[in-house]
């Protein structure tokens, strides 16, 4: 076996089953693996992977074995690793530094213990990988072609880094594309949030009064579900496009300020911090519910809950009773971590089909272009397209295609009104 250090290698025959029922529900990688395993396109690459480590995310890792590449994984939360699933990549040979349960520290050994394999390619979900290697090993820079990024919040922090000239190697935006944030952000988080809302609470959403922090694609796939089960919900944003939107589908929105007052449920998903603040707190009602899908546990202001409550109490998996000064009960839920991951199992096998098929062709094209600049590059068209062609024939559905002469129409310019 690879150097790696997981929970237990004895958990591996139940981890490949896990992999053997993503991998059924993934046609679109699994035509990409096959491709791959014939014409090798990866050869020579070391791909350093900071992901959530589920079995979807097992599947992209053999595809890209599959091309020739050399994928050395660790988590990108600490609470999101199914254990399970990393012992069968071990047991395959992956070198894995992952486990659930990880303390911050423990958290940024294994990102460096990643490092330690001088990966000549990353791929990162929020980022931490990538901004490790510019700040602290910045001996690797040189040495990485290019890399891409999974999430919604890591595009943010390497625009940033690409503004501030900070970016020192390109990074794909695959979060980007529309066969991830069209479905695996809404259709993916949609479902999933709410199934790590339900495992770890098992209320009824039936009639709650459900707020949801923000209204791009996560947030809205989470309004979405939440409605659909029956939910009063309650949209807040700070671009007025966006809550203009929200009002047009048939949300309330307000402020954050006064759905705290009515909200039974909160779902924070917008990639910033304190969106759930500790005025807020202040103003919930007791028995009110606290949840964040956005990537790091930040969205809800948690030292400002602490320091407002005399007391903490763990009543079943992913469920923490904060008792405040003035008595109220309120209830934190995967302690402000990624919900659907933490809470549950992440997003359904069939959306991540897409978004890690998008990975491995982005990976493919990246390690065989001429040298790009250092920036945040939007995926070809091609691919995504690509992509979605791909799916719709996994999913055993035809579509039209132009006649020449209704391609020739939209090509040109002098056909008007006849």
């Amino acid at each position: 076996m690879p150097d790696h250090k997981i929970k237990d290698i004895d958990l591996a025959d139940q981890g490949e089953l896990l992999i053997e029922w993503a991998q059924a529900h993934m046609p679109v990688l699994a035509i990409i693996k096959e491709r791959f395993e014939k014409e090798r396109p990866l050869e020579g690459a070391v791909i350093g992977a900071c992901l959530h480590d589920t079995k979807e995310t097992a599947v992209l890792v053999r595809a890209l074995e599959a091309g020739g590449a050399k994928v050395v994984l660790c988590g990108s939360n600490p609470l999101s690793t199914t254990d399970e699933v990393v012992a069968a990549l071990v047991r395959t040979g992956t070198p894995v530094y992952s486990w659930r349960g990880q303390t911050t520290d423990e958290y940024y050994w294994c990102l460096n213990k990643v490092l330690d394999h001088k990966p000549n390619m990353t791929t990162d979900d929020g980022a931490d990988l990538v901004s490790l290697i510019h700040s602290s090993r910045t001996d690797l820079i040189d040495s990485v072609k290019g890399g891409s990024e999974e999430t919604t919040t890591g595009v943010i922090r390497l625009r940033a880094m690409e503004a501030d000239g900070a970016l020192k190697y390109p990074i794909i935006a695959v979060n980007d594309t529309d066969t991830k944030h069209m479905f695996d952000n809404q259709y993916g988080t949609g479902q999933s949030t709410i199934d790590g809302i339900l495992r770890a609470t098992a209320v009824l959403l039936a009639g709650k009064n459900f707020v949801v922090g923000g209204y791009g694609w996560c947030a809205r796939g989470i309004a979405s579900r939440a409605r659909g089960m029956g939910a009063n919900v309650i949209v807040t944003e700070v671009n007025p496009l966006r809550a203009l939107e929200a009002v047009m589908d048939g949300y309330r929105v307000t402020t954050m300020a006064e759905a705290a007052k009515v909200g039974d449920i909160f779902v924070t998903s917008t990639g910033d911090i304190h969106v759930v603040d500790g005025k807020h707190m202040k103003a919930m009602k007791s028995g009110a519910i606290m949840a964040n899908s956005g990537h790091f546990n930040v969205e809800i202001n948690i030292p400002a809950l602490e320091e407002m409550s005399t007391g903490k109490r763990r009543l079943r998996d992913s469920l923490d009773e904060y008792t405040t000064k003035d008595g109220r009960k309120l209830y934190l839920l995967a302690e402000g971590r990624l919900v659907n991951l933490a809470a549950a199992e992440g997003h359904p096998s069939e959306v991540m089909d897409m978004s890690f098929a998008n990975q491995a062709l982005v990976a493919e094209w990246v390690w065989n272009a001429e040298k790009m600049e250092p920036k945040v590059y939007d995926v070809p068209k091609s691919i995504d397209e690509n992509v979605a062609l791909l799916k719709l024939r996994g999913m055993g559905i035809k579509i039209d295609t132009l006649t020449e002469r209704q391609a020739e129409y939209l090509r040109s310019w002098k056909e008007g009104t006849v």
